[in-house]
């Protein structure tokens, strides 16, 4: 779906579902490089299930239109005006990732608009590497094969599929070379400049879920359960994968979620 948000196209997916005042809503926001797709599994889930579902495209990223936005802070003013737009008051925000930061930066600031919290592969901060910062400012493409490959874990590298000619690992880099120039760079940034993650943590108020991979190399256990003391009342859920959990473990990602969307 595409609205008007700022004198640019904004595009959302809704998991082939239809919005309804009366239903609950669910607010799904992508990470660095990605856009709504990755959400395609869980968008379908909650949306045959009665739920608004509104799987975001970032600025700059699939279908939405303009520059990548350059802040964590402006990404999650850009969510709330989209869903003013859409006329949703209250939902459940999910984020991956750089989605996660927005996420809970959304959550904190918006606790109004924020009915419930799951963070995927998440940290704070969520420091970047040099190297990999360095490659994406230059639009190395050296640099979206180095976060695919530290995203995988060594099932996810190694893993076939089940359609011929697939693999996750590829799946995964393809989508990140679909990204415009300059954009993966801007996200990176954001993620490495946003400090303001430990103190948005402590406010948060909602049920809150964190979800970690036992094998992420990009987002650590340790720093995923670090954000989920912060966060009065939150729940661990760890699975065996790595930062690419919502295609290494797809179904035990839905799982999860619905214990708090």
């Amino acid at each position: 779906m595409k609205t008007q948000l700022g004198g640019a196209t904004a595009f959302y997916g809704v998991g082939n579902g239809e919005h309804a005042p009366e239903q609950p809503s669910v607010v799904f926001i992508h990470g660095s490089g990605m856009d709504h797709t990755v959400w395609l599994m869980p968008a379908r889930h909650f949306a045959r299930h009665g739920y608004n579902v509104v799987a975001l495209d970032l600025p700059g990223h699939g279908g939405s239109e303009g520059p990548a936005l350059t802040t964590i802070d402006a990404m999650s003013d850009w969510v709330s005006a989209l869903l003013e737009q859409l006329g949703i008051g209250e939902a459940a925000i999910v984020g991956h990732s750089m989605g996660s930061l927005v996420a809970l930066d959304f959550a904190a600031r918006y606790p109004s608009h924020t009915r419930s919290l799951a963070l995927l592969g998440t940290s704070t901060p969520m420091p970047v590497s040099d190297v990999l910062l360095d490659a994406a400012k230059n639009d190395d493409r050296a640099a979206m094969v180095m976060a695919n490959t530290w995203s995988h874990s060594a099932p996810g590298l190694m893993g076939g599929h089940k359609s011929p000619g697939m693999t996750l690992y590829f799946g995964g880099l393809r989508l990140l070379q679909r990204t415009p120039e300059g954009v993966y760079f801007a996200d990176l940034a954001a993620c490495n400049a946003f400090e303001a993650g430990p103190v948005r943590a402590e406010s948060v108020a909602c049920p809150t879920l964190v979800v970690l991979g036992n094998e992420d190399k990009m987002t650590g256990p340790k720093q995923s359960r670090a954000v989920a003391s912060s966060i009065q009342g939150a729940r661990v859920v760890e699975l065996d994968c790595g930062h690419a959990m919502l295609s290494e473990q797809s179904n035990a990602v839905l799982a999860a979620l619905k214990s708090i969307v």
